[in-house]
């Protein structure tokens, strides 16, 4: 074998490992891409029908997707998932599930000891640096994805209000009405309408999905218990 052939053969070895060592994380952002274009054609084509009911020209496609419509679409959609995500990162701290493999073993509600979370002196050689410190850095990084995942939330929701107001407000301006303020909107009916819609299907997926695991499996899935696992058995995954 030339080198040449051998040198094309390893690189084809290391972008198959690539993609199987993570095909999740993948085969998401790629799913996700696809959706938010798909996303942007449809809402563009609905925009058109309502500029056109207005009485107002089409807009283009670039004229959409950088539009305060297109926006609050998007950012809704965000911030209900990062809240859903950050609600079950700290309620799972505490709060068990009989029989869920969403939750802990009952015994184990709270922090946990050191030696459970493998930290401070209990620490192993590969365990990260932070977690093996003392002091803030080990607290900040024990608790690190929720504050991520509340941060993301935050501003998600910070920008859902900000393109939710524009796009508000141009809706008003079509019918010769006054525009109104940021906080004036972050009040109103139509905020809320959007943003308690999105809130409710969050926590019923989630809390669908922590009581249906106890009796439902899904064979080879880490996310449910082995099928042959009884109904009580609890924090157990496949």
């Amino acid at each position: 074998m030339s080198s040449r052939t051998a040198t094309a053969s390893g690189r084809t070895g290391r972008l198959g490992r690539f993609l199987r060592d993570n095909g999740l994380g993948l085969a998401f952002i790629t799913a996700f891409l696809v959706v938010l274009v798909a996303q942007a054609f449809a809402g563009h084509a609905a925009y058109n029908n309502r500029l056109l009911t207005d009485g107002m020209a089409r807009a283009g496609l670039g004229d959409y997707i950088t539009s305060s419509d297109f926006g609050v679409d998007v950012m809704e959609n965000w911030q209900s998932e990062y809240l859903q995500f950050f609600l079950y990162i700290f309620a799972t701290v505490w709060l068990v599930q009989r029989g869920s493999p969403e939750s802990k073993e009952l015994h184990k509600a709270g922090r946990e000891s050191d030696e459970d979370q493998m930290v401070g002196e209990r620490a192993r050689d590969d365990s990260p640096g932070w977690a093996a410190s003392r002091g803030w850095r080990q607290g900040a990084y024990a608790r690190s994805l929720g504050m991520v995942m509340g941060l993301i939330f935050l501003l998600s929701w910070l920008a859902q209000s900000i393109t939710g107001t524009a796009a508000h407000n141009e809706r008003r301006l079509r019918r010769l009405q006054a525009p109104t303020s940021w906080s004036e909107y972050v009040f109103s009916a139509d905020f809320w309408s959007r943003t308690l819609q999105n809130w409710q299907s969050e926590l019923l997926a989630i809390g669908s999905m922590a009581i249906l695991s106890i009796y439902l499996r899904q064979r080879g899935s880490p996310e449910f218990k082995p099928v042959g696992s009884g109904h009580a058995e609890t924090g157990v995954e496949g």
